[in-house]
């Protein structure tokens, strides 16, 4: 039986389409784009319009980026009409979502810097919002996510750039099919299967199209759970869990009174859920108020700016309970506030007369993190003061009878849940990492065997765990396996300890070390005065922090001298002014360390400015997240809830490098590991959640390797390879011993020589995968070049290591012009490494040429390190300006305008408009190829900087 080719597919695909009631139209290309959607809106809105008023309809379609045009798509605009009346043209109905005007068509051609055919596009009103693009059987899907990409930067800004309003778009093999939003910035990791309400993944297209396409239900989709998430101006859609937990609450609101709350495993996004739970109660008429609780801890900046963008003036980041009694007492319907607030406002007897009037009304709450411990006394005053209070309870990891501490639990506050998606769904559905747990430093007997925490009752363990010599192991420990582990600190991680005596212990270690230069590691730390603050975790569940820092007394006192003394050292690393001197300034120490610790997840990082290890004792093991954080060190008692909000922290899917969360304990926890897992999935999931053991790794690396040797028995085997098929095989095969390696490379007992590959050859395997890159990019953006080889996703970050650059290179080189080189055959074998290095690493394939000139032409005559440095950037400056002058006289180019853009691309990383690269042309080009030629420019610039300014080093 033959395999079922892109066509059929698309042929079978649209006929299922027409079944759900989209009309099949053929629509070739822009111009045909345009005039149906003229007559789509005409008959959506019941006009006719002249050909100057469609043309003032297009002009304002045409405005602002893919983010801009979400919004346009959700307004209606006041035409001016050729009769001086104005007509409200609405482009979506976002309220009555059915009743908008669908259609179905194919291969339409737009042609931008490239032309290009897109598979199937579903025009809703005429405007293309879903875009689906289909690959054959037996095609990875990243292909077609990668496809997607292509078309985005080539040909979606074509004519009118109506391609722009596309909100969703689906990939599909026939096999699997995923959707995920218009975000151009996305890693593939962030698209998603759809559904069942219990979780059971649909993946063939057809299923899929059933029930995600239907046009009733995917225009819901785009009406109410696409998020315009205004902080990063991108769009967000959400996910079929998230989903049917918003649908629950929703039925749940409009039957009756009921509480209720919802299960969803850390890490899976609960905020974003709970902010669309909000924006949709609140469209309720019978809901006079909702009000989103959280504690002051997760109250940060970002989560504060949504809420205002949705709603103005619902968040009051002060302390001042007065303006949130204003807020209960006045016209606002959607209130943010702090826990602490909120239990202020209803138990003062000042605030009882200004909130009567709310007190009869029906008041909505959603709480955030629900399983804390204040969300007991809130949930009794709140029942106690509203008499038609709702309380809606996100909670990754319920408080359930286990792991109760008293008589509370999350059902008994809350109700039922009302929705479920634990740990083991959201790993198996990648919306998760598994975490890789190592265990270093037990507790022996004198026979060997290990003893439990539990056991050492008749021990001094507090003096065990707070020796100085055993706590100063486990920071040698650390200091000689964090960059393994952080994959050379592209991550950051999180160190968490029993006590405030033995955290002072530790960063007094890890700072008498780096000032002896035994590291170089950005350590800094938090933590509340309590002198008893170690006590809160003697269950190992993790108490709720004071982020004011807590009282100041004469127990205190010591800690508080301590952190001041930190900070310090904090300001003097970062140039910072904080301190700890009140609580308002920890508070202020406190946002700043948070957001220090996610700057690392921004593009505009600066990595000299980024904590490495953040040391706490209770502080952001739960609601923190940071996605670059992927590991934490455990030296503290951690169980149930506790133990899964804290290992939590490295978990956030992020890329290819990171392929797991790291925890790496020095205390016997395996046992409470295993209980935590058993109770928030069940006592079979440990193979589920955590990754395999290292030995298991080295066998499936060595059984790959098997597998490449089949292929290309030696590295110069590839370059035999002719079929594509064959080339295809080498690629696949080889990318997964890089996913593999890399996930070995964070063992702390990881050695190359348990691999039957050793480095010298997969180092030159890499070179050859690296050409067969090199030719695919030079072919891709070609559509008569197009091959199966084409959009194979190469995963190059998987070999990207910053330290490679060109002052590396320089320092090998003056190695071998200062005598170091022994004798001829060693110099010889120097350059050799050299030329393999900048053949294997693609960071420095685009200075190759460059490098290798200099090492021809200028480095045989070079007496000295000094001599050879100072003529290599001689060199380097002057094929700079070689390359600079060629491109502004092939282009043009005002010199000076020029270098100008040069400059500001550099420092911004941000490419420049299309209006100011052609400021800096002479000669202005025509009408039509003006984008063209700006973005050819663009692409020049960037391959400049790439050549010339990147990767240099210092």
């Amino acid at each position: 039986m033959s395999v079922q080719s892109e066509a059929q597919l698309e042929v079978a695909f649209v006929k299922r389409l027409e079944g759900l009631g989209w009309q099949a139209v053929s629509i070739p290309d822009s111009a045909a784009l345009a005039s149906n959607l003229q007559t789509q809106l005409e008959a959506h809105n019941g006009l006719k319009f002249s050909p100057g008023e469609f043309r003032t309809i297009l002009n304002h379609l045409e405005k602002g980026n893919v983010f801009d045009k979400a919004k346009t798509l959700r307004d209606r605009f006041a035409l001016q009409r050729d009769d001086g009346t104005t007509a409200w043209v609405e482009f979506f109905n976002k309220h009555e979502w059915c009743r908008n005007r669908y259609q179905v068509t194919t291969q339409v051609t737009q042609e931008g810097a490239y032309k290009n055919r897109y598979d199937v596009t579903l025009l809703v009103n005429g405007l293309p919002l879903i875009q689906i693009e289909l690959k054959r059987r037996g095609i990875e899907l990243r292909e077609a996510f990668n496809q997607i990409n292509r078309y985005q930067r080539h040909s979606f800004g074509a004519g009118n750039a109506l391609f722009q309003y596309v909100q969703l778009f689906v990939i599909s093999n026939g096999v699997n099919t995923k959707y995920y939003a218009n975000n151009r910035h996305q890693d593939f990791k962030q698209t998603f299967y759809w559904a069942e309400e219990d979780n059971e993944p649909i993946k063939s297209l057809d299923k899929f199209a059933d029930g995600f396409l239907e046009k009733c239900f995917v225009s819901k989709m785009i009406a109410k759970y696409i998020v315009l998430h205004e902080s990063d101006k991108i769009l967000m859609v959400l996910r079929p869990y998230q989903y049917y937990a918003v649908e629950r609450i929703l039925d749940r609101v409009m039957k009756g009174r009921k509480n209720g709350y919802i299960w969803h495993t850390t890490g899976s996004g609960k905020t974003l859920t709970s902010f669309k739970a909000a924006q949709v109660v609140i469209e309720n008429p019978k809901v006079d108020k909702v009000v989103f609780v959280v504690d002051r801890a997760d109250l940060d900046y970002q989560t504060t700016k949504e809420f205002n963008f949705f709603s103005p003036g619902s968040v009051d980041g002060t302390d001042n309970t007065n303006q949130l009694v204003r807020q209960l007492s006045g016209e606002t319907k959607l209130i943010v506030t702090t826990i602490q607030k909120l239990n202020t406002a209803i138990t003062r007897e000042r605030h009882e007369k200004a909130l009567q009037g709310v007190k009869d009304q029906r008041v909505v709450f959603i709480f955030d993190e629900c399983h804390r411990s204040q969300f007991g006394d809130t949930h009794r005053n709140i029942v106690a003061f509203f008499t038609k209070a709702q309380l809606f309870g996100f909670t990754g990891t319920p408080i359930l009878e286990k792991n109760a501490v008293g008589k509370q639990t999350t059902r008994k506050l809350f109700d039922e849940p009302l929705h479920k998606y634990v740990i083991t769904g959201a790993i198996r559905d990648e919306n998760v990492l598994r975490f890789s747990v190592e265990y270093w430093g037990k507790l022996r007997r004198k026979d060997g065997s290990l003893i439990g925490d539990e056991e050492v009752a008749s021990l001094d363990l507090k003096g065990f765990f707070e020796d100085d010599r055993r706590i100063g192991n486990v920071v040698d420990w650390v200091i000689q396996n964090h960059d393994r582990k952080t994959h050379q600190r592209q991550f950051s991680a999180i160190m968490c300890v029993g006590s405030v005596e033995a955290l002072t212990r530790y960063y007094e270690a890890f700072k008498s070390r780096k000032e002896a230069g035994l590291h170089d590691l950005k350590v800094a730390t938090i933590f509340t005065f309590a002198a008893n603050e170690e006590d809160a975790e003697a269950n190992g569940l993790i108490g709720e922090a004071d982020v004011t820092g807590g009282p100041v007394n004469a127990q205190s006192q010591h800690s508080r001298d301590k952190l001041a003394s930190f900070v310090s050292d904090y300001n003097a690393m970062f140039g910072t002014n904080n301190s700890v001197k009140d609580g308002k300034a920890f508070y202020v120490y406190y946002k700043g360390l948070a957001k220090r610790m996610k700057w690392r997840d921004k593009k505009d990082f600066v990595p000299e400015k980024g904590i490495d290890i953040l040391l706490v004792v209770n502080m952001f093991l739960t609601g923190f997240d940071a996605k670059t954080c992927n590991t934490l060190y455990v030296d503290k008692n951690l169980r149930y809830h506790g133990l899964i909000q804290a290992f939590s922290r490295t978990n956030r899917i992020l890329g290819q490098v990171k392929s797991q969360g790291n925890v790496v304990c020095f205390r016997n926890l395996k046992e409470k590991v295993d209980d935590a897992i058993a109770l928030f999935s069940n006592r079979d999931a440990s193979d589920q959640i955590l990754i395999e053991p290292y030995q298991v790794h080295v066998d499936q690396f060595n059984k790959a390797a098997m597998d490449l040797f089949q292929i290309a028995a030696t590295p110069n085997a590839v370059d035999k390879l002719e079929s594509e098929e064959d080339i295809l095989a080498f690629v696949r095969a080889f990318r997964e011993l890089m996913r593999i390696r890399n996930v070995l490379s964070t063992f702390a007992e990881f050695s190359a020589e348990d691999l039957v590959l050793d480095q010298q050859r997969f180092e030159d395997y890499k070179s050859k995968y690296l050409d067969i890159h090199d030719r695919v990019k030079a072919n891709k953006d070609d559509d008569q070049k197009a091959s199966i080889v084409d959009e194979v996703d190469f995963e190059l970050e998987l070999i990207r290591r910053d330290s490679i650059n060109v002052a590396y290179i320089l320092a090998l080189l003056a190695s071998m012009s200062s005598g170091d080189a022994d004798d001829a055959e060693d110099a010889e074998a120097k350059q050799k490494a050299i030329l393999d290095l900048l053949g294997s690493e693609p960071r420095l394939r685009s200075k190759r040429e460059l490098i290798e000139e200099f090492i021809s032409s200028y480095l045989p005559k070079s007496k000295s390190e000094e001599e050879t440095i100072e003529t290599f950037w001689q060199f380097w400056k002057q094929k700079q300006t070689e390359a600079f002058e060629t491109l502004c006289s092939e282009e043009d180019l005002d010199r000076d305008r020029f270098n100008g853009l040069l400059e500001a691309f550099q420092f911004s990383n941000k490419a420049p408009l299309t209006d100011e690269v052609l400021q800096a042309v002479r000669t202005q080009p025509g009408i039509l190829t003006r984008k063209s030629v700006a973005e050819r420019i663009i692409a020049k610039m960037v391959s400049f900087l790439e050549r010339f300014q990147e990767g240099l080093g210092e």
